[in-house]
Formats: C-alpha cells, sequence, structure tokens
C-alpha cells in the first residue's frame, strides 16, 4: 500500500464529507495529530481504513485509489485534483472556458472579491468566509505547483463556455451586487483577452485550441510517470467555494477510462480551431457579448 496515497485520498473525503478534522478524530479514537499524520502519509492499520471509509460513507477501495472516486463538494474535488496534478507530467483538458493554471491575476482578484462578498451575505458568516478563504488557498496551491513543474498542458476551450463566462463573467451563478458582478464581467473579458494572446503566442509547454461544438461533458486526461488518471467534473474552479452546487465529480484510474478519453481528446484537438484563427474567433466573442 502506498500510504502517502491514501494520506491524500484521505484528505480529500474528508473535505467531502463536511466534517470537521476533530470530529471525525473523536469518532475514530484517535487524536487530531494522529488523523493529520495518516493524511501526511503515516503507516495506517487496514482495520482503520476500514472504520475511517464507515465514518467517511465510502468505500474502503476508495482509500486505496481502487475503483472510482466520487465527489460531491467543490473544494474536495479541488483538493483532490491538486494532489493528481501534483503526479502529473501532461494534462489534456477538455471543455471549461479558460485553463486556470494560466488564469490572469484580474481573475484571481475578482474571484476573492466575489466569494467575500458572498461570504459576507451568508447566514454563517464566519464558517462562509473559511470555505472562501481555504478555497483560494486551494486554487492558488494549483497554480504555483503549475508553476513550479511546468507542466504540459493541452486545453480545449468551449466557445459556447467562453461566451456564457463572458456574459456572467467569474463566479457566474453567485448572488453578487451589480458593482461586484461589473468587476467579475470584466475580469472575465481580460481573461478572454489574455486566452487570445496566448493562443497567439503559444508558449513553451501550453497549446490553446477552441471547440466550436460544446462537449457534452468537460474532462482532463491527467497523465504521469506512474499513473493516468481521468477527472470529469461539473465544477469549474470559480466554484470552488460555492456550498450550492449541484453535481458529482469523478476521478479514475482505470486504464479503459483513461484510453477512451485520451481518443477524444485527441479527436477534439485535431478538430479544434488553433493559434491565430483561434485567437480571432476569441476576439470577435469578446467584441460580441464582453463588457467594455
Amino acid at each position: 500500500m502506498r500510504f502517502a496515497d491514501i494520506g491524500q485520498q484521505l484528505r480529500a473525503y474528508r473535505l467531502e464529507s463536511g466534517l470537521r478534522a476533530e470530529e471525525i478524530a473523536a469518532r475514530l479514537g484517535v487524536s487530531r495529530a494522529a488523523l493529520y499524520r495518516y493524511e501526511k502519509g503515516e503507516v495506517i492499520k487496514l482495520d482503520t481504513i476500514r472504520r475511517l471509509a464507515e465514518l467517511l460513507k465510502i468505500s474502503p477501495l476508495s482509500l486505496l485509489g481502487i475503483g472510482v472516486e466520487y465527489f460531491s463538494r467543490p473544494i474536495a474535488f479541488q483538493e483532490r485534483l491538486r494532489q493528481v496534478e501534483e503526479q502529473s507530467d501532461q494534462i489534456l483538458q477538455v471543455g471549461d472556458p479558460y485553463c486556470y493554471q494560466t488564469a490572469t491575476e484580474a481573475f484571481d482578484g475578482a474571484l476573492a472579491e466575489a466569494w467575500a462578498e458572498a461570504a459576507d451575505a451568508a447566514e454563517e458568516r464566519v464558517a462562509a468566509r473559511a470555505v472562501a478563504d481555504q478555497a483560494l488557498g486551494l486554487l492558488a496551491a494549483r497554480k504555483k505547483l503549475h508553476q513550479s513543474r511546468r507542466t504540459n498542458i493541452i486545453a480545449m476551450l468551449s466557445e459556447a463556455a467562453l461566451r456564457r463566462f463572458l456574459s456572467e463573467g467569474v463566479a457566474g451563478g453567485t448572488a453578487l451586487s451589480e458593482r461586484t458582478r461589473t468587476r467579475c464581467r470584466l475580469a472575465a473579458r481580460t481573461e478572454a483577452e489574455s486566452i487570445a494572446n496566448l493562443m497567439e503566442s503559444v508558449p513553451i509547454g501550453l497549446q490553446l485550441g477552441l471547440l466550436a461544438s460544446e462537449p457534452a461533458g468537460n474532462f482532463m486526461v491527467l497523465r504521469g510517470r506512474e499513473r493516468a488518471h481521468v477527472c470529469t467534473s461539473p465544477f469549474p474552479a470559480d466554484m470552488t467555494a460555492s456550498a450550492a452546487a449541484i453535481g458529482v465529480g469523478t476521478i479514475t484510474g482505470a486504464d479503459e477510462a483513461v484510453m477512451v478519453h485520451q481518443r477524444v481528446a485527441e479527436a477534439a484537438w485535431r478538430s479544434a480551431l488553433k493559434g491565430p484563427a483561434a485567437a480571432a474567433r476569441v476576439r470577435d466573442l469578446i467584441r460580441e457579448v464582453g463588457p467594455r
């Protein structure tokens, strides 16, 4: 058993359960420090894995990294995605209106303001603020990881999703004041302009394409030296702090799933607009939809 992997999955499933670390530790009959040591990769007994699985309402096989992992909380999915990205050398992304690892400071600034405003309006303000801060920390960790590893990314963005992104702005669907919503729309425009520039310049290790037809579902294929994973998710990065998000994200390392999604991604890349043609289309969308 790879205890470091089990520990990472334990942390993600703890976030998925909504239980605090001290609650899980108390029910398990161990200290909170011991639980954190498990999450950091300390040796853990099979009986403890079984009891943890019962507490978290998952299969023991999920903690062992076997089969399909399911996440209904965006923040738990983002944590598990960060863990998989940490071991990945190549990422194929299909769908979504942006590639978060290359997102601009305008995107992050607008997102922080939107989540802070939404948290302040929540009934349990302190808890909502804590979730927002945790979500921002997770996204920052993903971006920092990419900057240090320089993982090769090929992202096929959806034209329909980009149009919605420009119309609604960053953190679309979140109830915000008109002032903050305007900032989020302007940040989406800035992000789209950055995407167009990246399409034209094609920096080393990053290729962005534009899909004319919207994928039936968004997914990522992440390949590392030892293992590949497929991640499918209804949760974009700017939904990480949302408690109202409805959906189920999945992660699996099953060979058949990886091969099928890889084949679909490769076909999507062949049909995608690329380079100056893609950049020109993105700028058309900005003129048609984006705020001024």
